[in-house]
């Protein structure tokens, strides 16, 4: 049997003159703004047209552009060997970004060509959340119809308490915290991507979903009276996100005088939020030597089974 697996990813700009269409791309998903048209067409152009020159910068610090397809091609390869190890089926890896390239439809017709019995939907988001997985989805099944993809077709929507993931982030903590304990008692913090709270309060189930991941890898740590916390990371405009936010509890740590092992639980892939705000902007609050960034999962390879596991495993 010929199974095809598409990973979802959030995508970034692959040129600087790639940041404002993917800022309207980004702002103009239903799922980010909820708003009927041509309102939510109008505040796309005005925030990504507003944004644009930050982001830019953002995307300098960088290399002009997102490392994001690069390090998401990396784990299709390393999942697509681990999921042939099984000589069952022939698995082949698509990547799907859901704000810049390759986008859905042009994804679809390499998925026809290849002419699976099966198609498994992966987001590379370990927590569900209407505004990652759901959107990914959404926007499949939606180019699906459109460029007649008629195909059996299974989803996984959430891993936050797999066995393999949850280890895998153990693993990289653990390695770092002993580094840190070198200098003195650390403190784990734990950095999700923020959401809007009404989107949490419309039934979102993602901060609970971030908190059980956080609750098995501090219980899997089994370090005696850890000093841990959640925080939550990228927040944009005036409205009421989750808290407490990434940088205050960097501010407390600093006030502390303790050093920081800093885990992006809800990044599985280095872009723009980890390699410019974690490792550049955040860093600079924390005194030199006092700032440990655990690495996001990438292809680590208890990941990598982690999601080939996924796959297999499907009913």
């Amino acid at each position: 049997m010929k199974k095809a697996v598409i990973l979802f990813n959030l995508g970034g700009p692959d040129s600087l003159n790639a940041v404002r269409p993917f800022l309207f791309n980004l702002f103009y998903d239903r799922r980010i703004i909820n708003l009927p048209n041509p309102f939510r067409f109008l505040l796309a152009k005005f925030i990504s047209a507003k944004r644009e020159n930050t982001a830019r910068k953002i995307y300098e610090e960088i290399g002009g552009k997102s490392p994001i397809l690069e390090n998401t091609k990396m784990q299709a390869n390393a999942s697509e060997l681990k999921l042939n190890e099984n000589r069952n089926h022939v698995h082949k890896v698509f990547i799907c970004m859901r704000y810049w390239r390759p986008f859905a439809d042009e994804v679809i017709e390499s998925v026809k060509q290849f002419d699976p019995d099966e198609v498994i939907l992966l987001p590379l988001y370990p927590q569900y959340s209407t505004t990652t997985t759901l959107s990914s989805i959404e926007n499949w099944q939606k180019n699906a119809k459109r460029y007649g993809l008629k195909c059996n077709t299974k989803m996984i929507h959430r891993y936050y308490d797999n066995q393999d993931f949850i280890e895998a982030h153990t693993n990289l903590i653990a390695k770092y915290y002993k580094l840190a304990r070198k200098i003195g008692k650390p403190r784990v913090l734990f950095s999700a991507h923020s959401l809007p709270l009404s989107i949490i309060k419309k039934g979102d189930p993602y901060a609970s979903q971030v908190e059980r991941s956080v609750e098995l890898i501090v219980e899997k740590l089994a370090i005696n009276n850890l000093d841990w916390s959640i925080c939550y990371q990228s927040k944009i405009g005036p409205v009421k996100w989750l808290e407490p936010s990434t940088e205050s509890e960097l501010l407390r740590a600093k006030a502390d005088g303790v050093p920081v092992v800093l885990s992006p639980i809800s990044f599985v892939s280095e872009h723009s939020e980890t390699l410019v705000e974690l490792d550049i902007e955040y860093k600079a609050i924390i005194k030199d030597g006092y700032y440990f960034r655990v690495p996001t999962l990438s292809t680590d390879p208890l990941f990598i089974k982690c999601l080939a596991d996924l796959c297999i495993n499907l009913p």
